[in-house]
Parts: structure tokens; C-alpha cells; sequence
């Protein structure tokens, strides 16, 4: 072993003990509540107050003993998707002390806080394999891929034909909401950018087929002068990085240091230099500290202030479902929040829309329980294979999962798609050449058919 791989291996090892995850994800707590400070100075509709300051700390400090969970949990999709929602919901209670929106404060909090015990119960411990009475051979394996590539490049030029617009970042807003796809289109825009490009990257760079993985990130930055968002533009760059922190660290480290590497820098940033929001700077932490993690959190908020005074939906909101049952709302929930509060399109998580929107604070915990048990099948799914490929190739959905409810998430963004992906795949086509944490590859290989 040469000396930077024996280094990277000493620095892997040494992060990934229970010490420095202990450290780590009470150092991200700390972070994520002074972020949301610096956010309050940004943003209206986030207050803080030092009068209620050592309320707030109380109740951080208290309900950080939750992410304890993640030092003793092994890796897992549910445990890469769990970080995210508990950075979420602390910045909520966070949010909620210092609230100037009407509602049942305490009881959201509790309610919030089970919701996320509830949930992450599944996610991080349910991990049983499913049966697999079919997988793929090698060969056909390859073929997937092909295939991926192929569906891709089609999806782009028939999405490209109703829009193809370069714009900067700063302009999208001008045209994007007169973006019209058939709903055919809109799916398979969803399916490829969110789940296959991300899971053929994966498999392409573990592989070592790097030029095939350039491919990828070239397609993928293609859907942003398709589809005008952010989101589009920063994907390449994002499973990059995770291609990277997945190198260097065990896999519960890199998907902790995810979004705790992201936020430290933003804070750091906007805090060293004291710059405008519309500078550099203040650009970098309005896309990563405001509307990556203090918006999905303030969703919450703003969402138990609106369900405290109006009709519970019932789930109503499922496309599926709107048919055959009463709606007291026409329009989409991110409509409806956009008309009431004038914030934009406001979409949220699962614990906002399947469970504050549906069925009230009371019961939103146990729907945070099915939803946990929903997304375990990933877990199942993709067991048996390497923690750094299923970071990877799953690098999207975290973060859309923080903004989109869960049936959203599985049939418009393909989560489902990516479960089913995961279990066919054959456990052979990666070679482990070092493995940690339950299987973390250094680097993996094709295996011979």
C-alpha cells in the first residue's frame, strides 16, 4: 500500500470511530442553529430573539441527543437520508421558538420531534435484505447502463424541444413559470435527472469508466437550460463532490460532512466577509444555508400556521387520490402556500404534506412511521451493496426529499425507480479492494462475467 493510500485509510478509520462521530454530529447541531441565526438577519419570516435565546438552546441541546442515533447506526440509504431530515426538523424547533406565526407552538414541537424518532426507527434499522429470485447478469448489467444513456439523450432532446433557454441563475425566475411539459415528458424528466444519471455516475466512476461518467454530468447539465432550476445547475458539481468526500471518508462520515461541510463554509463565508446577500458571498449562502436547509426547516413553520386555521387535507393532494374523494383545495399545496404567504411556490417534505397538511400535528408522527418503513425498502433493497455506490448513486434524493412530499419523491422524482434499480443490480459487478463499515469500497472494479 502505498504512503497516501495508507493516510487516507488512517484518516477514514479514525473518523468514522464512535468519538468522532460523536463530535461531529454535535458539532453540526451547534452549526445548523447558528446558521439559522445569520439566516434571521436574511429573512422575514425567520425571527430571532435574544430574549428567547436560552429557550432555544434548551431545546437544540436537547433533541441533539437524537443524532447519537447516527454513531451507533451502520450506513444505510435511510441513514443518509435521516441526517437530512434531522437537520431539518432541529432547525424547525429552532425555528419554532422563535415563531411569529400563530399556532400551537409547543405541541408542533413535540409533535415534530416524535415524528423524527418515529421515522428514523425504520430508516436506520430496518436493513433485512430482500429476496432476489432475479438479478442481473454482468453482461446485461452493462447493457442497463447503455440503456440509461440511451433513454437519457432521448428524454433531453424531446424535453429540449418545448424549452431550451441559457439563462443565468439569477434570471430563471423570469421564464420558468410559463415551462410547459406533457406529463409523459415530465416524468421521464424527473426519472432520469434524479435517479438514473445519478445511479449510472455511480456506476460508471466505481467502475473506473470515468470518460462514460464525464458523459453523465454532461447530460445532467443539460437539464438546466430544460428545466430553469438550481437544482439542475449544481447536480454534476454535487455527485462530484461526493465522488470525492466518498473517497476520502467512510460513508457515514461523507454523508455527514455532506451538508456539514457546505454550511460551515457558507457560514464562515457570510459571517468573515459581512457581504450583502446579492454579492459572492451572500450568493453561496443563499443557496446552500438558506434555501438548501433553513427553508425546508421554515416549511414546517409555515405550514403549521396555515393547517391550524384551514381544513386538513386527508391526503386529498395525491394526484391519485383527488378523484375519488373530497378536496376543500384545488390547487397544488405549494400554490396554495405561495397565494397565502407570497414566498413563492412553497413545497415541503413529508413530514409538512403527508403529515401536517394531511393529518394535523396529533397524528403526524405515526405518518412519519409508514413513511420510515416506506423508505427502509431502499435499505432492503440495496443491501449488499457498497455503502460508497449507494451514497453515490442516491446522492440526489436527500435533498429532494427535504423539498418534495414522499409520493412525490417516489413516482415523479423515481425513487421507487432507483429501489428497483438497486435490487437488480448484481452484487458481483464491484470488486471491494478495501472495505470498512460493513463494505465501504476504496475503489471497486468490473468483476469477471
Amino acid at each position: 500500500m502505498s504512503a497516501p493510500s495508507r493516510m487516507i485509510s488512517d484518516l477514514r478509520s479514525r473518523l468514522d470511530s464512535k468519538t468522532a462521530l460523536t463530535v461531529l454530529v454535535l458539532l453540526h447541531s451547534a452549526l445548523t442553529c447558528l446558521s439559522l441565526i445569520k439566516v434571521a438577519t436574511f429573512q422575514y419570516y425567520i425571527s430571532f430573539s435574544v430574549e428567547r435565546l436560552w429557550i432555544a438552546v434548551i431545546v437544540a441541546a436537547s433533541f441533539s441527543v437524537v443524532s447519537l442515533l447516527f454513531v451507533v447506526a451502520r450506513f444505510s440509504f435511510g441513514y443518509f437520508v435521516g441526517f437530512y431530515f434531522y437537520t431539518m426538523i432541529l432547525g424547525f424547533l429552532w425555528i419554532d421558538v422563535f415563531s411569529y406565526y400563530s399556532y400551537e407552538q409547543l405541541p408542533a414541537g413535540i409533535s415534530a420531534a416524535l415524528a423524527l424518532v418515529l421515522f428514523l426507527l425504520p430508516v436506520l434499522f430496518v436493513r433485512a435484505p430482500l429476496r432476489q429470485p432475479f438479478v442481473l447478469s454482468n453482461a446485461h448489467f452493462e447493457h442497463l447502463l447503455t440503456l440509461i444513456l440511451a433513454v437519457s439523450m432521448i428524454t433531453i432532446a424531446v424535453a429540449a424541444t418545448y424549452n431550451f433557454r441559457l439563462v443565468s441563475v439569477d434570471h430563471i425566475y423570469d421564464y420558468r413559470e410559463s415551462l410547459e411539459f406533457p406529463a409523459a415528458v415530465r416524468y421521464l424528466t424527473g426519472w432520469v435527472s434524479s435517479t438514473l444519471l445519478p445511479f449510472a455516475f455511480a456506476c460508471y466512476w466505481l467502475l473506473g469508466h470515468r470518460w462514460r461518467a464525464a458523459l453523465v454530468l454532461i447530460l445532467l447539465l443539460l437539464f438546466y437550460p430544460i428545466t430553469l432550476t438550481k437544482f439542475a445547475f449544481f447536480t454534476p458539481a454535487w455527485l462530484i463532490a461526493l465522488a470525492v468526500l466518498s473517497r476520502l471518508l467512510e460513508a457515514r462520515t461523507a454523508a455527514i460532512a455532506s451538508i456539514f461541510v457546505p454550511m460551515l463554509v457558507g457560514l464562515v463565508v457570510i459571517v468573515a466577509t459581512g457581504a450583502a446577500i446579492n454579492s459572492i458571498p451572500g450568493r453561496y449562502f443563499d443557496i446552500v444555508n438558506i434555501r438548501m436547509i433553513a427553508t425546508a426547516s421554515s416549511a414546517l413553520d409555515i405550514y403549521n400556521n396555515f393547517f391550524s386555521s384551514h381544513p386538513l387535507t386527508w391526503f386529498c393532494q395525491i394526484s391519485v387520490l383527488k378523484p375519488l374523494m373530497h378536496c376543500p383545495y384545488e390547487v397544488q399545496l405549494s400554490i396554495l402556500m405561495h397565494d397565502a404567504y407570497d414566498l413563492g411556490k412553497l413545497n415541503a417534505s413529508l413530514f409538512a404534506t403527508e403529515g401536517i397538511a394531511s393529518v394535523g400535528i396529533y397524528l403526524a408522527p405515526l405518518t412519519a412511521l409508514a413513511s420510515g418503513f416506506v423508505l427502509a425498502l431502499g435499505n432492503r433493497a440495496s443491501a449488499g451493496l457498497p455503502p460508497r455506490f449507494i451514497l453515490m448513486s442516491a446522492g440526489v434524493l436527500p435533498q429532494t426529499l427535504l423539498n418534495v412530499p414522499l409520493s412525490v419523491a417516489l413516482l415523479t422524482h423515481g425513487a421507487a425507480l432507483l429501489f428497483l434499480l438497486w435490487y437488480v443490480v448484481p452484487r458481483s459487478v464491484f470488486a471491494q479492494e478495501r472495505s470498512a463499515d460493513g463494505g465501504a469500497p476504496d475503489r471497486a472494479r468490473p468483476a469477471k462475467a
